[in-house]
């Protein structure tokens, strides 16, 4: 059997640009978040008032960044528990004998490939007091019901969820369509034999057979919500009062409206660290189920 031949310097060039993307770009702004977090500094000019861990110890009491923080979890939870029940429900109803399968495929993805600011936009203008979907309520006389769904403390969070799981549910279908796609059909017909109704060959059969896509869905969930600012940003500018801030809309607002860039290079750096957490994770997992 033929030998492998030996990696030439010339080889390894191939991978320099990605090399110098992830170095250059991503742990080289990393390195000098964590250096500026160190500082008392408005992000202009070069930071000379050393603070050293003051900047941590100001989140740790502040009261906002727990909020953020909290409504960052809450988003995480309910978006990724609410995109993977609905996915897979979908997914299993495209299996079964529909009519227009492929057309119901096309119209639960379509969202997710909207631009976020289209989106955002979009609902913005449809929840207003006087836009579309109060105007509809009303025309099926359900008038006590139409409010301001996005400037309303009760109802803005809530509202932004929805919306999240409007736009990414589809992402959600494909990886349970493709997984169930993969399922042998033997399992199924055995199961049948066997007399499982409908309910129990899902539960069953199917559910326990996506652990896999389970577990990549629910931590590339949690991932993205820690990212999510431009809905948000877009919809409640994390409004009424601070009720709808998460993280990453926390940041932009100390940075870039406040000019206090070394707190918010601390913030930034408490996201990463998050991030860090569910990234082993996820590495973890895709060994696991690789073995």
């Amino acid at each position: 059997m033929q030998g492998h031949r030996p990696l030439a310097l010339s080889d390894y060039l191939w991978a320099l640009p990605a090399l110098i993307l992830v170095v250059g770009v991503i742990h080289a702004g990393i390195a000098a978040n964590a250096f500026y977090s160190l500082f008392d500094w408005s992000g202009v000019g070069s930071p000379t008032d050393f603070v050293g861990g003051a900047n941590y110890s100001k989140l740790l009491q502040d009261p906002v960044f727990w909020q953020s923080l909290r409504n960052t979890l809450v988003f995480a939870v309910a978006t990724v528990a609410i995109q993977l029940t609905f996915g897979l429900a979908l997914a299993i109803l495209v299996r079964t004998k529909v009519h227009l399968r492929g057309l119901l495929r096309t119209l639960v993805f379509v969202p997710v490939v909207l631009a976020p600011a289209v989106v955002a936009t979009s609902y913005r203008i449809l929840l207003t007091p006087d836009g579309g979907f109060n105007h509809l309520l009303q025309s099926l006389g359900l008038n006590g019901f139409d409010q301001a769904w996005l400037a309303d403390p009760k109802t803005a969070f809530g509202t932004i969820i929805l919306i999240n799981v409007w736009q990414y549910t589809g992402y959600s279908f494909l990886i349970y369509d493709a997984a169930i796609g993969q399922i042998d059909r033997g399992l199924f017909d055995a199961a049948r034999i066997d007399g499982a109704t409908t309910w129990q060959l899902n539960t069953t059969v199917v559910a326990p057979m996506l652990r896999g896509s389970h577990l990549v869905l629910i931590v590339l969930g949690f991932i993205s919500s820690l990212k999510m600012f431009d809905l948000v940003f877009l919809t409640t500018g994390g409004g009424p009062g601070t009720t709808t801030q998460v993280l990453t809309g926390y940041i932009y607002k100390q940075v870039i409206a406040q000019f206090h860039a070394g707190y918010g290079a601390a913030l930034s750096i408490v996201l990463v660290l998050i991030a860090l957490v569910f990234s082993i994770l996820q590495v973890r997992l895709s060994t696991s189920e690789s073995q």
